[in-house]
């Protein structure tokens, strides 16, 4: 197997753009054993890598139904999980959470981390709103679409 293959320009536009739609830190692709990866390392900057697939992790399953949720997943006010990993509530076990329920909080303002792949991805308020409720506790395993907060 060589070392290096083609990189298709179009796959890493396809790629970029669906970090910016969902909000992810990076996304990795796989087609006929070889990967690529892209991540935002920092907010202007695009990267890309091949990873060799003997040293990556396994992909992620396709996006399922949201869990955990129910009928509150369809809610207008229902945060979500944009990606599968590991939430947490505050930046370190001591610390305080970044939110709780009845607290106020702004558009943009983290409201909890997933990690995904040893990578930290802030969850943000959609929007500025007061928070109902928080659906998940720190260390529970999320998938794509689950409910992690409701915004009232």
């Amino acid at each position: 197997m060589s070392d290096s293959f083609d990189i298709d320009p179009a796959l890493i536009r396809k790629l970029a753009g669906l970090l910016n739609e969902t909000g992810l830190a990076e996304i990795e692709y796989e087609d006929n054993g070889k990967r690529i990866r892209v991540a935002i390392p920092d907010a202007g900057t695009v990267a890309t890598s091949p990873v060799p697939a003997a040293t990556a992790a396994p992909a992620a399953p396709e996006a399922p139904a949201a869990s955990g949720g129910g009928d509150i997943a369809a809610h207008l006010d229902a945060v979500t999980s944009p990606m599968v990993g590991t939430i947490y509530l505050a930046q370190a076990p001591e610390d305080p959470p970044y939110v709780k329920a009845g607290d106020t909080v702004s558009e943009g303002q983290t409201l909890m981390l997933i990690e995904a792949m040893k990578t930290f991805n802030e969850v943000k308020a959609p929007r500025a709103g007061k928070v109902k409720s928080i659906m998940v506790a720190s260390g529970q395993p999320v998938e794509f679409g689950e409910v992690l907060a409701v915004l009232e």
